[in-house]
């Protein structure tokens, strides 16, 4: 860069990422049987995470409260200097408090201490000094050690904001794993903007009757390749007379046929379907639906509705309906 101004915005910027970066990489030690041993207290809470902090933290802590109650974790943000001046009624015996404070010494922190561990069952202190008052008197302290801000004057909360982010995400992420907290609760939660849309989008909410490809048990292998070549799924179905459902071909399965047969003018549909397809419902979610693609890795799946065969449903539908993007 020849602009000194331009260059002088590049260096901060990567300086500042640089520093971040650095700290990220090394926070996994955070992540010990510590660690593991407050989730669970949290997780056994019969009340709510009640989230607290001052300055930026208190920023950090709504965002974290934000996560683990989209999440399934019930969770409320009090704003330490509020507490002390009323709002501590919000916190019942059965919540546990989760505090953010990078030096665990304000004054509001120090003032707030007695007063949670009174009115809670539980504290956790997310904290940069682990010697603070505030970490002596948690029941847990989960550290944010940094050596520096990306701040040039080393005082603006950058690094250690992005520090208890980090963490708070991975608290709510393993009470989200322990709760087994799935799509379709996820999706209870955000009915509302295109994110509830897709979230609440379900199978029948797809063209599949429009896509009943199938031939006949008895179907020449020249009937297969022109019926799943023509409905361009990759798959159809093999359904008897009485359109009972038999299996399912698919274009693997027809791979495998012609490397299998030297004389492949006898086969018949039969012969090289698989009998035991994957199938789901109409109602089923349509975000499972591509989780279970996924898992299996094949691009369709067949949709039975009391045991009769309604249509296809292909990967391409549901990642076009912008279910690809969640993952």
């Amino acid at each position: 860069m020849k602009n000194p101004i331009f260059e002088k915005i590049y260096t901060r910027a990567i300086f500042t990422l640089e520093i971040e970066l650095a700290h990220l990489e090394r926070l996994p030690i955070s992540i010990n049987s510590h660690f593991c041993a407050c989730v669970y207290h949290l997780f056994q809470l019969k009340g709510r995470i009640v989230v607290t902090g001052i300055g930026k933290s208190a920023l950090i802590a709504q965002k974290v409260v934000a996560t683990l109650n989209s999440t399934g974790t019930p969770a409320l943000f009090l704003h330490a200097g509020d507490a002390l001046h009323g709002d501590l009624g919000m916190i019942q015996k059965e919540d546990g408090i989760l505090c953010l404070s990078q030096s665990g010494e304000t004054i509001e922190i120090k003032r707030l201490i007695p007063h949670l561990q009174r009115h809670a069952s539980l504290l956790v202190a997310l904290v940069g000094n682990p010697s603070s008052s505030l970490a002596k008197a948690a029941d847990f302290v989960i550290p944010t050690p940094i050596e520096r801000e990306a701040d040039p004057n080393n005082l603006a909360p950058t690094t250690s904001s992005l520090l208890q982010l980090a963490l708070g995400d991975a608290i709510a992420m393993a009470l989200q794993e322990l709760r087994g907290f799935d799509s379709a609760q996820f999706a209870a939660l955000h009915p509302g903007g295109s994110l509830g849309n897709i979230l609440h989008l379900r199978i029948q909410d797809f063209p599949i009757k429009e896509q009943r490809p199938f031939v006949l048990p008895t179907a020449s292998l020249k009937d297969v390749i022109i019926d799943i070549s023509s409905n361009k799924l990759g798959v159809t179905a093999v359904l008897d007379e009485r359109t009972a459902l038999q299996g399912v071909i698919t274009d693997g399965d027809l791979r495998r046929a012609l490397e299998k047969h030297d004389d492949i003018r006898k086969l018949e549909a039969a012969m090289i379907m698989t009998s035991t397809p994957i199938c789901i419902t109409p109602d089923f979610m349509a975000v499972e639906a591509l989780k279970l693609m996924q898992r299996n890795k094949i691009t369709q799946l067949l949709v039975v509705e009391a045991e009769k065969y309604i249509g296809i449903v292909h990967i391409h539908q549901l990642l076009a309906a912008g279910l690809g993007n969640l993952n």
